[in-house]
């Protein structure tokens, strides 16, 4: 299993598991995730020099439950005009779901924006495209495609996933439902784990029921059958590191045992592979 993952200034920031697509970020800049007037949302297109305060359109499109194509920029260059362009061009077919805004990173009303993802030095324009619940699901550096845009929609289980793991959290996917299998042996390790390791309050559990169809694509990317007979955990360790999957029942002391052989091998730096 093949883990996809939004490489954004500091490479500790991670994204959603996803078996088959490459990391949308651009191949020449990769990238993770003055006075302002207000945020260009609602689907308005953005408009030159416009810039808008990121973490209040970051809360107003989670009240809304959109997400957030935010264009991070320093100064006005080809690059930024064209990214503008295509970010009008696809908030226009997805005004239901998601919001725009343009930020100038120079901007002293910006720093905490700028520090919540870790933007200093990186490579400007930048796009970034954040769930409702703050995930970066997808980032690009210098140019973008309209289809990019239409594409970083991730699943709401998929977004979980991202979120925690930008938190460099550990991360146990669940899959199962009434119709699974081992389901109550497959939680037992899970929450020994939680309650009897040092690492508890940095584990997140993520349920997924294989039949939602809202987590098809989610489903398909970790390679997982949508019917499973029996309860199936991916354990995952940030940047998005696959730690283990198992079927059925699962053990507080293997689990563990996983994760520290996935963090003497994985060769990340401060923030990859263990929780903070």
């Amino acid at each position: 299993m093949v883990l996809m993952t939004v490489a954004i200034a500091d490479p500790t920031v991670a994204a959603a598991p996803d078996a088959n697509r490459q990391p949308r970020t651009q191949e020449t800049a990769k990238v993770v995730p003055g006075d302002s007037k207000p945020g260009v949302t609602g689907g308005a297109a953005l408009e030159p020099g416009r810039t808008g305060t990121g973490a209040g359109a970051m809360e107003e499109a989670a009240k809304a439950k959109k997400y957030l194509f935010a264009l991070f920029r320093n100064e006005e260059t080809d690059q930024t005009a064209a990214m503008r362009k295509v970010v009008q061009e696809a908030v226009k077919k997805v005004a239901d779901r998601a919001d725009s805004v343009e930020i100038d990173v120079t901007a002293a009303s910006e720093k905490a924006i700028v520090d919540q993802f870790r933007l200093e030095g990186a490579p400007m324009p930048l796009l970034l495209a954040i769930a409702p619940n703050g995930a970066v699901t997808a980032g690009f550096a210098t140019t973008v495609e309209e289809q990019d845009l239409l594409e970083a929609f991730a699943t709401p289980c998929t977004e979980k996933c991202m979120k925690a793991l930008q938190d460099r959290k550990l991360v146990f996917v669940c899959i199962q439902n009434s119709k699974t299998k081992s389901n109550s042996e497959a939680m037992q390790g899970i929450r020994d784990f939680k309650q009897g390791s040092l690492l508890g309050d940095d584990t997140e559990i993520v349920m997924v029921d294989p039949a939602d169809s809202a987590e098809a694509d989610l489903l398909k990317h970790l390679q997982i059958d949508p019917k499973p007979q029996e309860a199936i955990t991916i354990f995952l360790a940030p940047p998005g590191i696959p730690v283990g999957q198992y079927e059925g029942a699962t053990d507080a002391d293997a689990l563990l045992a996983a994760l520290q052989t996935a963090m003497s091998g994985c060769g990340c730096g401060p923030g990859g592979c263990a929780p903070r």
